[in-house]
């Protein structure tokens, strides 16, 4: 190109608008480029002409003989032209790459604005089924065995204590049963005194479970939290502590919540086996289930290596979004 026109241009390079190369050739920039858009084609062209940078690769908008906008990719270079400067390039159409990659893009929001009503829906349920437990099986329960204590009490024989006393610590097993359930479909911790006592809660039933030594450390922590946020850094911490049971071989973990320049944050550390972050495992189904909280929260996620020996989680996500406060 040069003095706005080009001198030469090929035969596909030109039919990329609907022309051949002679009428291209007899055409102004004006002709070829959509008028909201030719200012920034002849800044880029005058910044190539005067050599700052002596290269260029930019998408710009090309405008077909038939009115409708070509997306070209162009890759351009300063040169002299008859003793004058020039610009020398290759263009390419990338209007069908485009409309692919929005395509995409626009398919990725919808999966992830899914998978964020899913996640509601199954918090709702399950904090729905954790109630029933709790006060419906739990109360009929809680009544059965009243019932089977007033009998226990009336029993005349040796053989009916027996098997009310059966009966009895049956039903007081069910009830720690149900009990147990509804913590784990939702832990009333979490309602009741907030995320830093139910995550220290289940931190130490963890330790039992599994033998290992724990800290943990909350700093700063708001007394009052968001559900959402509350429910998603919860699930994130159960998520990250199964893995460290299952895969980890762990002696002792880390946990810190605190607040940073306006950000909850959750590091969970531990000295286990360390995680190699070229393997599949790191792209696995509960990874991509935390990063997906998170990322619902505006926050992120981070997994690596902790010093010579472990694994290190963290994940931030801002107080002051939208829906992340109380």
């Amino acid at each position: 190109m040069q003095d706005e026109r080009f001198p030469y241009v090929n035969a596909t390079f030109a039919a990329m608008l609907g022309y051949t190369p002679a009428e291209m050739m007899a055409r102004t920039l004006d002709d070829l480029v959509p008028a909201d858009w030719i200012d920034e084609v002849r800044k880029r062209y005058q910044q190539r002409i005067s050599s700052s940078p002596p290269e260029m690769q930019f998408v710009t908008r090309g405008l077909h003989r038939d009115g409708h906008v070509v997306m070209i990719e162009v890759h351009g270079a300063r040169m002299e032209y008859r003793g004058r400067p020039a610009v020398v390039g290759v263009a390419v159409n990338v209007t069908e790459r485009l409309r692919n990659e929005a395509e995409l893009q626009r398919s990725r929001a919808d999966l992830r604005e899914l998978a964020a009503h899913m996640n509601t829906v199954r918090e709702t349920q399950r904090a729905r089924y954790a109630r029933e437990l709790h006060d419906v099986l739990g109360g009929m329960l809680t009544s059965i065995k009243m019932d089977v204590t007033r009998v226990l009490r009336r029993a005349n024989s040796g053989e009916l204590r027996d098997i009310a006393k059966g009966a009895l610590e049956l039903t007081q097993e069910a009830i720690a049963a149900v009990r147990a359930m509804s913590e784990e479909l939702r832990p009333s911790t979490l309602d009741l005194l907030g995320l830093a006592a139910a995550i220290e809660r289940e931190l130490k039933v963890f330790a039992r479970r599994h033998d290992v030594a724990i800290r943990f450390e909350a700093v700063d922590v708001p007394d009052q939290l968001s559900p959402e946020i509350s429910t998603a850094f919860y699930r994130i911490f159960q998520e990250a502590t199964t893995n460290v049971a299952r895969h980890a071989a762990a002696s002792c973990v880390r946990v810190k919540l605190y607040l940073q320049d306006g950000c909850l944050c959750l590091d969970i550390t531990d000295d286990g086996n360390g995680i190699d972050l070229t393997a599949g495992r790191i792209g696995a189904i509960g990874v991509l289930g935390m990063t997906e909280r998170a990322r619902e929260l505006g926050g992120t996620l981070q997994i690596g290596c902790h010093d010579d020996r472990g694994t290190k989680l963290r994940v931030t996500a801002p107080l002051a979004r939208e829906g992340n406060a109380t």
